[in-house]
């Protein structure tokens, strides 16, 4: 009974998305710690196969970034394609979490959702931030028009 339990739990959490680094650039030296910079990050939708997305945001450097105390910016960007044959892998949700990432010691996170909008057979992609008491209203959103794959 209590492994039954586990594995509705474990089912109950949802599957998110872990980022892979594509590189960076700096964009503020800093003499202690490391620079500002803005990093590009990929991600597969663990939903949908075919679709990558491109995360592009700020991470703040100096002594608070390095020790990873540091609070960083709100503003972000994203591109998603399609790279594959795409194909559900289950039920969607609107509005359903595809990546979630802490942007602060405790209180603020980035994460990207995704629409369906079945009325033109598209994928849409909203990044943004939020915080546990003030979100901010900066946002980014990218579509995918669900084609066919040419096989090769």
């Amino acid at each position: 009974m209590l492994k039954g339990i586990v594995a509705a739990a474990l089912l109950a959490v949802p599957v998110l998305a872990a980022a892979e680094e594509i590189g960076q650039v700096s964009t503020v030296f800093k003499f202690v710690g490391p620079n500002d910079r803005i990093v590009v990050e990929a991600f597969d939708d663990p939903k949908v196969d075919g679709v990558t997305c491109y995360l592009s945001r700020a991470k703040t450097g100096g002594v608070k970034g390095g020790l990873g105390l540091a609070e960083d910016r709100a503003e972000a960007s994203i591109a998603c394609r399609q790279v594959g044959p795409i194909h559900f892998k289950g039920q969607l949700k609107d509005g359903e979490e595809v990546f979630k990432e802490r942007t602060s010691l405790v209180f603020k996170t980035m994460q990207v959702v995704r629409f369906l909008d079945k009325k033109r057979n598209t994928l849409v992609y909203l990044v943004y931030s939020d915080r546990l008491i003030e979100g901010s209203p900066q946002n980014a959103v990218t579509a995918i028009p669900i084609l066919p794959w040419a096989q090769q």
